[in-house]
């Protein structure tokens, strides 16, 4: 692999959710503390920077061209890159702003899966510290209700599907864990969860990103690295970054081998100067496409 390229020395306090479009040519990503979500065309190397009144904590594709499902604390709403336009869905999180939402994916099967936590984000963006036990993981069809899945949680991260879409891999970085979970691609159900990558002593799991070989890349808050894990639970690698808190990936890029990396500057070691950047990195392997959200569909 090549070396880690600074592609965007954004500064963010907390940068998260990075999100690879290829029809666009774009990797979009979020500063948490400051309510930013970031657009970087990568032809061009021009970053266009769009504003919102609370946290935003995680994106996805939808199936209308140019419009993204936004994943706020408090709410999920759907952005029209083009206009700035904010459609709200009627989705709230229960118990906001005690708890906020957090990591989130669509799944395979286009319903939209995040997680919540304590909410560690004060009203100016000034950061707090996290109760644990008060998050939980949804799923959320259009049209529909929150769902359930899981209760309990610290800090939910890490929503990634295996190549095969028999595998979801969902963490809970104050547990230092990733489990995986039995994935019907038909019902879009989960079974029971086992621990399949624990107790790694370089940070704390945050996102994560699928190679199209099946193997979890793993960002490590605090750790300085990425982990490459194999799908039966084994360290394939490690990618040394030049920052200490990283926090999420993605692949993109014009071969789909390029992994995009967000970074925060939020309790940076000194000398850091880097932290909150996004970076990139060439890889020998692929990514897979990101699930687009579908916009119109049944609740299950």
């Amino acid at each position: 692999m090549d070396e880690v390229r600074c592609i965007a020395p954004t500064g963010d306090h907390c940068g998260e959710a990075a999100t690879w479009d290829e029809e666009r040519g774009t990797i979009y990503w979020v500063d948490i503390n400051r309510f930013v979500l970031h657009a970087h065309r990568l032809e061009s190397g021009a970053t266009r920077s769009h504003l919102f009144g609370e946290p935003v904590v995680a994106l996805s594709l939808t199936d209308r061209p140019g419009v993204l499902l936004v994943c706020l604390a408090s709410q999920l709403v759907l952005f029209d890159t083009a206009t700035g336009r904010h459609t709200a869905l009627g989705v709230m999180l229960p118990g906001w702003p005690d708890v906020r939402f957090n990591d989130g994916r669509t799944d395979p099967c286009g319903a939209f899966w995040v997680g919540s936590m304590g909410n560690n984000v004060g009203p100016q963006g000034q950061n707090l510290d996290p109760v644990d036990g008060k998050g939980r993981l949804f799923r959320y069809h259009a049209g529909g209700d929150l769902q359930e899945m899981e209760a309990g949680i610290g800090i939910a991260n890490t929503l990634c599907w295996a190549p095969d879409r028999r595998t979801f891999y969902f963490g809970d970085t104050l547990r230092n864990q990733i489990r995986a979970y039995p994935y019907d691609a038909a019902t879009g159900d989960i079974g029971p969860g086992r621990i399949f990558f624990e107790g790694f002593e370089r940070g704390l799991p945050d996102g994560s990103a699928i190679d199209a070989e099946g193997c979890l890349w793993n960002c490590r808050f605090g750790g300085g690295c990425i982990v490459r894990v194999t799908p039966d639970g084994t360290i394939d690698r490690i990618v040394e970054m030049p920052v200490a808190n990283v926090t999420t990936c993605a692949f993109g890029g014009r071969t789909g081998s390029t992994l995009f990396v967000t970074t925060a500057s939020l309790m940076r070691n000194e000398g850091d100067r880097l932290a909150g950047s996004l970076f990139a990195i060439e890889t020998d392997t692929r990514g897979l496409p990101e699930n687009r959200f579908k916009t119109e569909g049944s609740a299950r």
